[in-house]
């Protein structure tokens, strides 16, 4: 009796549709708009693409909704709206892309004073980047022939979107000579430059982080497209001009110039790091590196080196007298001068600087005496002159043993574990495993047997007896914790951990973090849990095309945070 049941079922968005007087928000109010719309609904599309329509749709993504709605439902119109416009519907984009007036009215909303709403500015940002990816042509000719284009998006760097926005402009425009053409008139309107000035003393904090972001994905997305074009393509402008003394300079002038600002430093270190950056950093970067060895390595640009050398007695000056920061209470009592982010970023700076290897930087260093100050920084790999200050002038070795004494006598008086055990034992580590091998394998021993011997006595013991105990326990530790998450269906289950006899090695490669082939082979890894770690350029990625997103939800569009967290 299959007669009595009517298996054709049609949309309710046809029957709207069969109406004369149907508008465009009841046709939003339906729950499966979207995927009609995506579904390429023949009659729901040319609805859609009418200029009235088109007009709303455009109307709702950039006009500040009326502040008496409800909060819940107060940007779900404009929500869809921008769903709609970017649905990747060609007789959208053709609408949108070739309509000067619609990119008009887009473009208008740039124009407002700031601050822009941050919701309305990331529809405006998808909208705009889905037509430079599908209309490319149409939208770059449009933007070129607004002279103001370039400042009023500064204008708006508040707003994480605007970052958003730009990185579109350099990384989704194809074909590559038109991609290049871009690239040349975002130089000619010294965009570079422009993003450097925003990183400075009594700038907005918001703005000098989306500023010093976007400068840092502009020299990784550069360098990426580098790596991938023939050796015959033109060089990237931008990256010129990064890369160069001149812009170098001018950022560490203004990092330094008037009063100290955490803020300045903090974000302009973290430009002149990206520029140090020999490869990916983050997971991609270590997977790279394990797997294809050294073919994406970058070469650090000596013009980068001259510009920073000038001021390593400014990077001095800094971890002697940092910005002023308030005291801090901690769970072990009050801390009166935190470390703070500055003096944290001019660690890893100089980390970063040592790995060059660059001789007249390292000759600076130990003339400022800078390695005494960044003694937990692990640099035993980057020349002799270096490892002469740690061991004699610095006495890393007696240092070492005293610290970790001084830690037993607390603990043995009841008191607390310092809370730098760890590094302790990780440079401790790291000593140990120059001297068994490695390039200045030599140059260590010497330099160990030069020590009274009362003290080389004492380190002998320390390395045989107390820290073998402490990376044994160390691992049998991290073993039991990792055993206490097992389900029972994992009892039987082969271990991922390796045997007994490599277990101290394993930890010591923790230890160091060092992603060498034999960790990787025993711990392994696991996509999902390193998802967090990696540090990609945020894409404008479409919603879930099957999802509902108004069905059943409690939905709250209160404002974004503006800026991108670092």
């Amino acid at each position: 009796m299959f007669w009595k049941f009517d298996l054709h079922t049609t949309s309710h968005i046809d029957q709207l549709l069969d109406r004369e007087d149907v508008t465009l928000r009841e046709l939003m109010e339906e729950d499966d708009v979207l995927q009609e719309c995506k579904a390429q609904n023949r009659r729901l599309l040319l609805f859609l693409s009418q200029d009235h329509c088109m007009q709303e749709l455009v109307s709702l993504i950039t006009t500040e909704p009326p502040a008496d709605l409800e909060e819940r439902s107060r940007f779900k119109f404009p929500n869809i709206a921008c769903e709609l416009l970017t649905s990747d519907v060609s007789l959208i984009n053709d609408k949108l892309g070739g309509d000067e007036s619609l990119l008009e009215m887009l473009y208008h909303f740039l124009e407002q004073d700031p601050p822009l709403n941050p919701l309305l500015a990331s529809f405006f940002s998808k909208t705009i980047g889905n037509l430079i990816a599908r209309k490319t042509e149409q939208v770059i000719t449009f933007l070129k022939k607004k002279e103001g284009f370039i400042g009023l998006v500064l204008k708006h760097i508040d707003a994480s979107a605007m970052m958003d926005l730009l990185l579109r402009l350099i990384s989704c425009v194809e074909p590559a000579p038109l991609r290049q053409d871009v690239l040349h008139w975002l130089n000619e309107e010294k965009l570079v430059q422009r993003l450097t000035e925003l990183i400075h003393t009594g700038r907005d904090e918001e703005r000098q982080s989306n500023a010093s972001q976007t400068l840092c994905d502009i020299i990784r997305l550069s360098r990426d497209q580098a790596n991938q074009m023939q050796e015959n393509v033109e060089a990237d402008p931008l990256l010129a001009v990064l890369e160069s003394q001149e812009s170098v300079a001018g950022l560490l002038k203004n990092m330094f110039e008037g009063e100290k600002s955490e803020a300045s430093i903090v974000n302009g270190t973290q430009v002149l790091l990206t520029l140090l950056e020999t490869r990916r950093s983050g997971l991609e970067g270590l997977m790279d590196l394990y797997s294809q060895g050294y073919e994406r390595s970058y070469t650090v640009n000596s013009s980068i080196l001259n510009a920073i050398e000038p001021h390593l007695k400014d990077f001095q000056q800094l971890l002697l007298d940092p910005p002023k920061k308030s005291a801090i209470l901690t769970t072990v009592g009050v801390l009166e001068q935190p470390l703070g982010n500055a003096r944290l970023h001019m660690a890893r700076l100089v980390a970063a600087l040592l790995q060059t290897s660059a001789p007249s930087i390292c000759q600076e260093l130990c003339n400022l005496a800078t390695m005494d100050l960044l003694l937990h920084l692990q640099c035993l790999g980057c020349g002799f002159l270096l490892n002469l200050q740690l061991f004699q002038k610095c006495r890393l070795v007696q240092r070492i043993l005293d610290a970790w004494e001084e830690n037993d006598k607390i603990q043995a008086e009841g008191g607390t574990r310092r809370g730098n055990m760890g590094h302790l034992t990780r440079i401790a580590n790291m000593v140990v495993q120059n001297l068994e091998k490695g390039p200045v394998q030599a140059q260590i021993t010497d330099l160990i047997k030069e020590l009274p011997e009362d003290c080389r006595g004492r380190w002998e013991s320390f390395v045989d007896e107390t820290l073998r105990e402490t990376n044994r326990r160390n691992t049998v530790e991290l073993v039991s914790t990792h055993n206490m998450h097992s389900s029972s269906e994992d009892d039987d289950m082969e271990s991922p951990f390796p045997n007994d006899l490599s277990l101290q090695q394993a930890f010591s490669d923790y230890q160091i973090q060092q992603m060498t082939a034999n960790f990787v082979d025993q711990f392994g890894f696991n996509d999902e849990e390193f998802t967090c770690c990696k540090e990609r350029i945020r894409q404008f990625d479409d919603a879930d095309e099957e999802e509902d997103i108004w069905e059943e939800k409690e939905i709250n569009y209160a404002t974004q945070a503006k800026s991108r967290t670092r």
